[in-house]
């Protein structure tokens, strides 16, 4: 049979597909644009009439109809990173958060610590060969193929064919239905004074030569921007997004020094604009690979020279990162953040990197604190962060002592709150 006979006798319409779907199973879902909008509809669908079904899926994007409270014993949401369709159920119980580095989710899935019966990805077309293209999200989806009973593509003609580690070939697929749904997009980033100070900031600590892992966001974007007179920088990154993008257009990004994928940029899954989506398609210049592959600390540390850039939520006066929440509140998971700043750290001349504005809530809060409340989650522990910015200047933490630490952190924090840290740091004698 050839692989156009195979793949219209798998076309089916979004009901029959989800159909495969039973009592129990858990369904594993892609990052961000690997999310099948038309699946998840259809499997919403039938949430009155299934029971202890999971669905796995780290920062989702739309909260489908199944995110509801009252049919949570049916078709129950699981996640090791919160988004803005899941916080509200797990902070109200009726979803589930799942502790985990984004590095270590295919290990916790092929070892069956984590549960893949079904797979449902939104992909590319199908090429001659058979093969379609998770390239907007490929993170642990080839992880969940190689232990799921099902596998069902919903088919985007939108999204991009890429290249690297990140493809399923129509053999291993058991239905397929076929979308015109827009892909996922992000508007431009809001870059203001405090992220160009911070920015500058992290700018100056990023030599020629480098390898980044940069993510999306104010601050990424601004720090792009400082970075357009450096030369010959590379990219091994977790997600790929238009700052990026602007720095392999102004030719600042050419992947010439890097030990790993030398000549490529390296990333795990995608979000950004239309113009990303386009570029990415065919393209040899760009990989995209499994996030064991990416994000592991062991493989992105073989390239020299790699800076990670990260922020955080608050951080204590020992330099400890809590970038989850605050409290017993969730509000995101660890993602790769503690991935790559361990792998920035093992690498040769690597630095690690946590940006952060030195307020939040308008300028009534210190993210510079004495100590966490209680039950705050700590992302990065004080033995692994090496600089902290925010617009104030840096600090540098490693090989410093705690009074050390007190000492640059109180001096990068916001103005009004330096002296009151002082004196908590005096009652507790960590300053003298």
């Amino acid at each position: 049979m050839s692989v156009q006979s195979d793949y219209a006798a798998k076309l089916v319409d979004a009901a029959t597909a989800v159909a495969h779907v039973r009592d129990g199973d858990t369904i594993v879902v892609p990052v961000g644009g690997g999310e099948p909008p038309t699946l998840l509809t259809a499997l919403s669908a039938r949430r009155h009439e299934l029971r202890k079904v999971t669905v796995f899926q780290l920062l989702g994007i739309k909260a489908y109809d199944y995110f509801n409270a009252d049919t949570a014993e049916n078709i129950r949401h699981a996640t090791p990173f919160a988004g803005g369709s899941s916080r509200k159920a797990v902070n109200e119980g009726w979803a589930d958060f799942v502790p985990a580095h984004f590095s270590e989710v295919p290990g916790l899935i092929r070892s069956g610590q984590v549960s893949s019966d079904v797979l449902f990805a939104q992909c590319s077309p199908m090429d001659e060969h058979g093969f379609f293209a998770l390239g907007l999200s490929t993170d642990y989806a080839l992880a969940a193929a190689s232990r799921a009973r099902v596998i069902v593509l919903e088919v985007n003609e939108k999204l991009p064919f890429t290249f690297g580690n990140c493809h399923i070939h129509i053999s291993q697929v058991e239905a397929v239905v076929e979308s015109e749904h827009p892909i996922v997009t992000l508007p431009p980033s809001h870059v203001g004074d405090v992220e160009r100070a911070i920015a500058r900031n992290v700018a100056d600590l990023i030599p020629d030569g480098a390898t980044l892992q940069i993510g999306i966001g104010g601050i990424p974007d601004a720090v792009v921007a400082q970075l357009m007179t450096k030369n010959d920088l590379g990219l091994h990154t977790e997600m790929l997004g238009d700052g990026p993008l602007a720095l392999i257009d102004a030719g600042v990004v050419n992947n010439s020094q890097k030990n790993v994928n030398r000549g490529k940029a390296v990333a795990t899954f995608a979000l950004g604009s239309e113009r990303l989506y386009e570029w990415m398609d065919r393209n040899p210049s760009i990989e995209m690979r499994p996030v064991d592959e990416v994000n592991a600390p062991a493989i992105a540390a073989l390239n020299d020279n790699l800076h990670s850039i990260n922020s955080t939520m608050a951080i204590d006066i020992m330099g400890q990162c809590a970038s989850e929440g605050v409290g017993r509140r969730t509000y995101s998971g660890s993602g790769g953040q503690f991935d790559f700043v361990r792998a920035a750290n093992i690498s040769k001349g690597g630095r690690s990197i946590i940006a952060v504005p030195a307020t939040a809530k308008g300028g009534t809060l210190s993210t510079i604190v004495l100590a966490h409340e209680p039950g705050t989650p700590i992302t990065t522990l004080r033995n692994d962060v090496n600089y902290v910015c925010t617009e104030f200047g840096t600090a540098k933490l490693r090989g410093a002592s705690l009074h050390e630490r007190a000492e640059q952190l109180i001096s990068i924090a916001h103005p009004d709150f330096r002296d009151q840290l002082t004196e908590q740091a005096k009652e507790l004698r960590i300053l003298h």
